[in-house]
């Protein structure tokens, strides 16, 4: 079983959403079987790098609210977060273009880290407020992975490094009709939309996984007589003379 997800490293729900499924895996009783791909998606390909403006301001601007109403919109998605054993500090968070960082995950996923550079870029956002638009920062995230310091700072500093891999997922997700984030991709088929309960994964896991290994079902070529020579766990059928 392939799950894709596309997912965005400033995106809170992104983040819940990923633990959601996780913790749906964890109970999974199979597990071992599926994969999991990170496919990027930009919510604001023209955002700006950090310029100094909270995250409750930048909030407020896009969506016409004030600052105290957007601290009460990011309250209850840190609550979310905490459901899910996530630490969010949104005072500290530096709102910045992710393209880079994306770039830096397809790196780490030639490399067979995606999975943990995907964790950390999302750690080191919302639980420890770095600048993920920072090419220094970017590089320490690489570096804590097990990568090689120096060779992702050369991809991140050639403009064309893995530039094509992040426009290939965004094309892809436009023609899934992808509008938001995160989602869901199993086995190209069935599509889940939004961090959703960890029951709606446990309940796609297993729906998925039913369908693509049916029970087998045997054709009976037993006699009429079958049961006169047979046990079952209550009791076993008395020959007849």
């Amino acid at each position: 079983m392939k799950i894709e997800v596309w997912s965005d490293f400033v995106c809170p729900f992104c983040y819940i959403g990923k633990r959601r499924l996780e913790q749906a895996l964890v109970d999974f009783p199979y597990s071992d079987s599926v994969e999991v791909e990170f496919k990027s998606f930009e919510l604001d390909p023209n955002a700006e790098k950090y310029m100094g403006r909270s995250i409750h301001e930048t909030l407020a601007a896009k969506y016409g609210m004030t600052v105290e109403q957007a601290k009460e919109a990011n309250a209850g998605v840190g609550r979310q977060a905490e459901s899910v054993g996530l630490t969010y500090h949104f005072e500290g968070m530096k709102p910045t273009n992710t393209f880079d960082a994306h770039r830096l995950a397809k790196f780490a996923k030639s490399k067979g880290k995606e999975a943990e550079v995907t964790e950390k870029l999302l750690f080191a956002y919302f639980t420890e407020s770095r600048d993920l638009g920072d090419a220094e920062v970017l590089a320490d995230i690489a570096e804590s992975a097990g990568l090689d310091r120096e060779e992702a700072a050369g991809a991140l500093n050639d403009p064309a490094a893995f530039r094509n891999d992040v426009r290939i997922d965004e094309a892809l997700a436009q023609q899934y009709g992808v509008t938001g984030v995160p989602f869901f991709v199993i086995n190209q088929k069935y599509a889940i939309s939004g961090a959703q309960p960890k029951e709606t994964f446990d309940n796609a896991l297993l729906k998925v996984w039913q369908e693509e290994n049916p029970a087998v079902k045997l054709q009976d070529l037993s006699g009429s007589d079958a049961l006169d020579a047979s046990c079952t766990d209550d009791s076993c059928s008395v020959p007849k003379d």
